[in-house]
């Protein structure tokens, strides 16, 4: 009998809901954030880059350490996994109250509070990510059921992002961490109750010692890292510059700024079971490719956007969409085909996790820490009309994004769909 035996509908979203507070989360830490500091408390766009470089490179370090002790936990009891994961959520909902608000508002002041909240939240939510996608891996199934698994969670976190987009702008910010901590209670009450019948058994996971750099022995693993960072690093451009593009070069309203993130999101979660199909029909390394070339083919046409272009930029957010649903269940499902194919299955998953982490943070900090810094050199400021500064901007957000998704999609070619997945 495998952990999929009992594997439906109902333990489906009950894993899954975790995954909407997570990314409820992510969206206001990741996008919102620089722009908050910048524009409310006034802090140089250069700074707010450096700072988010340094906590980002801490949380993204720290990851694959995470992983391997959440591996050791698994390998005790899952009370073990589930006491550590209240903890952390306790935390994390405390840290994302006072990073949106600070006791003070000294520049000076602010910085300091803005590194320590930043990296005690982090650690909080890398510990709640690496343990949740650890066990969706942990469950197995062939390439199909894999991407079912990761779909469920990704759905779910497509409705919090949406959330998270919206509810500042119609209710506040106090409402958005009303929201969220309600939220979290729920997505781990129901993670818990997914859990329920591995508990009432006293699951654990083998014990097998597993050393922190078994991941980056796998050949597999290592190619699909560096396609899944030239990829990641393409999403995490735009995601950081996203509000300054539409403040700036389109000169719109924040009412648009929701309505694009809402779009956009909102087009991924529908986009899900179309993927799921295109995984049943050509295979995960296939879709993806797939994937990549739809967004390059739509995202490139926002270079020529110019002031009043909101509603071009709505029609680009919702195509691109498409393509995100894409990014968001199927680089997770390959990445538990190599934990399988290797033979770490059931003992490595969420040391795999936290390397797979580490990238995606690393990516989100060399976005903020060299985007930002270069476009202050650039001559960039929030507010600026300078015709040179603004193409600046475009070209930080569309075309550099564009040409590492062809370079990542190049090496999937190359490396999972040319030759035979090796481990």
């Amino acid at each position: 009998m495998t952990l999929l035996a009992a594997w439906g509908w109902r333990t489906g979203w009950r894993y899954g809901l975790m995954g909407l507070p997570l990314a409820f989360c992510a969206l206001p830490l990741y996008i919102l954030l620089p722009n908050w500091y910048a524009r409310t408390h006034a802090m140089p766009i250069a700074t707010v880059g450096v700072v988010l470089l340094g906590a980002r490179l801490f949380d993204a370090v720290l990851d694959p350490f995470l992983g391997r002790w959440i591996d050791r936990l698994y390998s005790v009891s899952l009370n073990r996994v589930l006491a550590l994961c209240a903890a952390a959520a306790l935390v994390l909902v405390i840290g994302f109250y006072f990073l949106f608000f600070p006791p003070a508002s000294n520049p000076s002041y602010l910085a300091w509070w803005l590194v320590l909240l930043l990296l005690v939240t982090y650690v909080a939510f890398s510990v709640l990510v690496v343990a949740h996608q650890a066990w969706g891996a942990l469950l197995g199934g062939n390439a199909v059921v894999r991407t079912q698994i990761v779909a469920w969670r990704e759905g779910f976190g497509l409705v919090g992002v949406m959330l998270a987009a919206v509810i500042p702008e119609l209710w506040g910010v106090q409402t958005m961490v009303l929201v969220f901590a309600g939220a979290m209670l729920a997505g781990y009450l129901a993670w818990t109750q997914s859990l329920r019948p591995q508990l009432d058994q006293g699951w654990t996971a083998p014990s097998h010692a597993v050393g922190l750099s078994r991941p980056l022995q796998v050949g597999a693993f290592r190619r699909l890292l560096a396609i899944f960072m030239l990829n990641g690093i393409a999403s995490s451009l735009p995601a950081t510059l996203v509000l300054f593009f539409i403040q700036d070069r389109l000169q719109s309203p924040s009412s648009v700024q929701a309505a694009v993130l809402a779009v956009y999101f909102g087009v991924a979660a529908l986009s899900i079971p179309f993927w799921l199909l295109c995984v049943r029909r050509w295979g995960l390394p296939r879709s993806w490719l797939a994937g990549m070339c739809a967004a390059v083919l739509v995202f490139g046409f926002t270079f020529s956007l110019n002031a009043g272009d909101a509603i071009a930029f709505l029609w680009i957010s919702a195509l691109s969409g498409v393509a995100l649903g894409c990014d968001l269940v199927i680089p997770a499902a390959v990445l538990a085909g190599v934990v399988g194919a290797a033979g770490d299955r059931g003992h490595a998953e969420a040391t795999y996790f936290g390397w797979w982490n580490f990238a995606s943070k690393l990516n989100l900090a060399l976005a903020a820490g060299v985007a930002l810094p270069l476009l202050a050199l650039l001559g960039y400021i929030p507010g600026t009309r300078d015709p040179q500064a603004l193409q600046a901007l475009s070209l930080a957000y569309c075309l550099i994004p564009c040409a590492l998704k062809l370079l990542a999609g190049l090496l999937l070619y190359l490396f999972f769909i040319r030759k035979p997945l090796s481990p």
